[in-house]
């Protein structure tokens, strides 16, 4: 199997896309089979260069590991069920703005719900009737995962998955170190370090970083339900319900299907970011700095692409989701 041609591929959408750094790992059946790195943590002088443990910011790819922690309390009994209402959980909120919106509307963006400038929320749908991605599910899920646990999402990843797993470098950052990488704004010359502040550290900001091993160690997780080395690290019930579709039915065909925040390979979508090749079954999460994460379970696959760009490639080809949805059938050519 080679992999070759997929690494020309990325390094090229990464150099159009004028990221600084990248990195790309495939794991088949629990083993490495492709690494690469290129490029350095940022275009200051003196940058370092990407290695594996360089930490990449995964923006809201992290949305998969709040996604976790959110299932790992469906099924502890925390969160009553995926139907329940939001304000069961958050009834400080306004009840006839969120009237019939559950916990399965937020982690299917099928919430209806945003925010304006100042801050305050508004509908743009009625709940279960469209798509849209947003940031209000985020927080509302992260708040109600907290309040019902006594836990953060980065306390309970941190036992649940991080610790027995050995994945140190994971976590949701508040200091900087050399091993993270700078996320380029619009020109090269403009940077960020997204750091939290005190007391940013338990899941809810964008703050996580992870590099290329452990985010496909992530990914391995989730292909194997849980289960690591003979280990039953997080019940598979845990993991199925996580990467299994929870959308609601919907009237636009075209709409993706979610698990809990990942795209689920199930049907035709014109708005899914997966290839059209991949199978059934496969599911995949995206960040806006350029991280992705596919796991083809038939395949026993799972596919790391790491950037640090800010929003990801569009060309002469199409928009963004065209070079997603190639990237995948790339990937499917290897396996070919």
């Amino acid at each position: 199997m080679e992999w070759k041609t997929l690494v020309e591929y990325a390094d090229s959408i990464n150099k159009w896309n004028r990221a600084s750094g990248s990195a790309l790992v495939v794991m088949r059946q629990g083993e490495i089979v492709c690494e690469h790195y290129a490029g350095y943590h940022s275009y200051e002088a003196g940058a370092r260069p990407v290695g594996a443990d360089s930490q990449f910011n995964v923006a809201s790819a992290r949305k998969s590991y709040i996604g976790l922690a959110a299932a790992w309390a469906v099924r502890e009994g925390k969160i009553g069920s995926l139907d329940d209402a939001v304000t069961d959980y958050l009834p400080e909120l306004d009840a006839a703005l969120l009237a019939g919106t559950t916990i399965r509307h937020l982690v299917t963006h099928t919430h209806g719900l945003h925010e304006d400038t100042a801050g305050r929320l508004f509908r743009e749908f009625a709940p279960g009737t469209s798509w849209a991605y947003r940031g209000v599910n985020v927080v509302m899920l992260t708040d109600i995962i907290e309040r019902v646990t006594g836990k953060t999402v980065a306390e309970i990843l941190q036992e649940l998955v991080f610790a027995p797993l050995g994945l140190t470098q994971t976590g949701w950052r508040t200091e900087a170190s050399e091993q993270l990488v700078k996320v380029i704004l619009d020109t090269p010359q403009e940077t960020e370090l997204v750091l939290g502040t005190d007391g940013s550290g338990g899941g809810m900001q964008r703050n996580l970083f992870v590099s290329a091993r452990d985010f496909a160690k992530w990914g391995q997780l989730h292909l194997t339900q849980g289960r690591v080395d003979g280990r039953q690290v997080v019940s598979a019930g845990i993991v199925q319900l996580a990467t299994s579709v929870q959308s609601p039915e919907l009237p636009d065909p075209d709409l993706p299907p979610n698990g809990f925040f990942w795209y689920v390979q199930d049907r035709p979508a014109a708005r899914s970011e997966i290839g059209s090749t991949v199978p059934q079954g496969a599911f995949q999460i995206l960040g806006v700095t350029g991280p992705l994460v596919l796991v083809v379970p038939e395949h026993e696959l799972v596919v790391v692409r790491m950037s640090n760009k800010r929003y990801n490639y569009s060309g002469p080809d199409g928009d963004y989701l065209h070079y997603l949805r190639e990237f995948g059938d790339r990937v499917m050519e290897c396996v070919r």
